[in-house]
C-alpha cells in the first residue's frame, strides 16, 4: 500500500511517500520511505525543490515555479511518477492524507474526507490562515487528480479532544464558550502523538501503562501532559500563540499588557496580533533573532539581552514540565522532540540541570550523541525515563491513512 502525505503552509509544501507491506502488522511494521522532501519559498522567484528517493538517501535541489501551493504540489508529482520515478503511475497511490491544522473539537482523530470534513476545515480557517486555506487547496486538487484514492485529513487537534472542561475552559464569561466556542484546542497533536507511540516502543511497554510528558521544541513550541495514553493538558490554546516562549510568538502574557499596549500605541487588532505572533517571543526579548542557533553564537560575546531570551524560553519550559508532575501526579518519561530538542543538546541539560530531586538525572555522554534515532539520555538510576525521539508527523499521518484505507476503526488511538 503506497501513502503519499502533504503538509501545506503558506509558503511551503511537505510531502512524504511511503510503502507498506501487505498483511502489515500496524504494532510492530516501518514503511518504506519513498521518495520526500518540500517545495519552499512558494510564491517567490526563489522557489525550489528539495527532494530525497529513500530515507537517508543524498537530496537534490532544483529552481521551480511555484506561484501557489497547487504549483508545488503539480510539481512534485511530477517527480515522483513516470517513467524512471519513484512511481510508475500516480495511479499505484492507494491514499493520500493531508496534515490540517485546525479543525476545532469536531474531530477526535484522523477522518476520511468528504464535505463535512471541509465544511469544518473551511470554518476554523481564520483561526489558522496560514495552514488551513493552502491544506484544503492541496486537498480540492488531489481529490480531482487521484479520483477514487482515499483522502484522509489528519488534524493537530485530534490528539487533545480528551482534554478534561477544568483545563480547557478559560475563566471568562461561559457564554464565550458556550456561544463561540472560545477553548483551549491544543496542538502540534499528531507529534506528541507520533512520539508518545515510539516512546513506549523504546521502552519496551503500553502507552496505556505510562504517565508522559512530551516536550515539541521548535519554532513552534508546545508541551503536552499524557496519562496512560489520554491527553489530559497542553500548553498551546485557542491558536498556537499560547503557551511556552516560542521564536517569533510571545506565547503566554497577561492580558492586560494587550490592552495597555494598544491604547497607548493606538494598534489595530490585526498590528497586535502581527506583533504577538511575528515580533515577539525569542526574536523579541533578544532583538537578534528568533533562532536559537544564531543566539548562542551572540552569547558568546557577552549579549545579555540574548542570553535574557534564552534564559526566559528555558524557564517557561521548566515552569510548564513542573506544572505538568503536579497535574499527572508524578511522570515516568519526559521526551524531547523537534528541532531543538531533538538536537540542541546545550538547551536540554539546562532545562533538566538540578532537577535530581525530583528524579531526573541526565546522562551527559548520551545526551552529547547526535544521531537521529531514538535514544535515552537520563541515567540508568533516574527514576523518571528521559527521551529523545526524533518527530515524523508525516508517518503518523501515513499510520492512519492506511489504516482507515485497510478497515481498521482508529477512533481508539490506541487500540492499533
Amino acid at each position: 500500500m503506497n501513502v503519499l502525505v502533504f503538509n501545506a503552509g503558506s509558503s511551503s509544501l511537505k510531502f512524504k511517500l511511503f510503502s507498506y507491506p501487505e498483511g502489515a502488522d500496524w504494532e510492530e511494521v516501518t514503511p518504506d520511505e519513498l521518495a520526500g522532501g518540500l517545495v519552499e519559498r512558494v510564491g517567490s522567484e526563489s522557489a525550489r525543490l528539495v527532494m530525497h528517493e529513500g530515507a537517508g538517501s543524498e537530496q537534490t535541489t532544483e529552481l521551480v515555479r511555484a506561484a501557489s501551493c497547487v504549483d508545488a504540489l503539480e510539481i512534485v508529482l511530477d517527480r515522483i511518477a513516470g517513467p524512471g520515478r519513484v512511481l510508475a503511475s500516480l495511479s499505484q497511490v492507494d491514499a493520500v492524507g493531508h496534515r490540517v491544522a485546525h479543525a476545532g473539537a469536531e474531530f477526535g482523530c484522523s477522518m476520511p474526507v468528504d464535505q463535512h470534513v471541509i465544511e469544518c476545515v473551511q470554518r476554523y480557517s481564520h483561526l489558522a490562515p496560514l495552514h488551513n486555506p493552502s491544506a484544503l487547496l492541496v486537498v480540492d486538487r488531489c481529490r480531482e487528480i487521484f479520483g477514487d484514492a482515499l483522502e484522509v485529513a489528519s488534524f493537530d487537534t485530534a490528539f487533545h479532544q480528551t482534554i478534561p472542561a477544568r483545563n480547557y475552559v478559560y475563566p471568562i464569561p461561559y457564554r464565550y464558550y458556550s456561544e463561540q466556542g472560545i477553548r483551549r484546542f491544543g496542538f502540534h497533536g499528531i507529534s506528541h502523538k507520533y512520539v508518545s507511540r515510539r516512546a513506549a516502543k523504546f521502552l519496551g511497554k503500553s502507552v496505556r501503562d505510562l504517565k508522559m510528558v512530551t516536550c515539541h521544541l521548535g519554532a513552534g513550541a508546545s508541551i503536552c501532559a499524557i496519562d496512560h495514553g489520554i491527553s489530559m493538558d497542553t500548553s498551546m490554546g485557542y491558536t498556537p500563540l499560547d503557551g511556552i516562549i516560542m521564536g517569533t510568538r510571545s506565547g503566554s502574557v497577561d492580558p492586560a499588557i494587550i490592552t495597555a499596549i494598544m491604547e497607548k500605541e493606538n494598534l489595530t487588532p490585526a498590528q497586535m496580533d502581527q506583533m504577538l505572533n511575528r515580533e515577539s517571543g525569542i526574536l523579541g526579548v533578544s532583538g537578534v533573532s528568533g533562532d536559537l542557533r544564531e543566539l548562542k553564537e551572540v552569547i558568546k560575546y557577552g549579549d545579555e539581552q540574548a542570553e535574557l531570551a534564552y534564559d526566559i524560553f528555558l524557564t517557561s519550559i521548566r515552569r510548564t514540565i513542573g506544572s505538568y508532575f503536579f497535574e499527572l501526579a508524578g511522570v515516568d518519561v519526559i521526551v524531547c522532540t523537534a528541532g531543538v530538542g531533538e538536537n540542541d543538546p546545550y538547551a536540554r541539560r539546562l532545562i533538566f540541570r538540578g532537577l535530581e530531586p525530583f528524579g531526573i538525572q541526565i546522562d551527559e555522554e548520551r545526551n552529547m550523541v547526535a544521531e537521529k534515532v531514538d535514544r535515552r539520555i537520563s541515567t540508568d538510576s533516574s527514576t523518571v525515563e528521559v527521551l529523545v525521539i526524533p518527530t515524523n508527523e508525516e508517518a503518523e499521518i501515513a499510520r492512519d491513512a492506511a489504516l482507515i484505507a485497510a478497515g481498521v476503526d482508529i477512533s481508539d488511538p490506541w487500540a492499533n
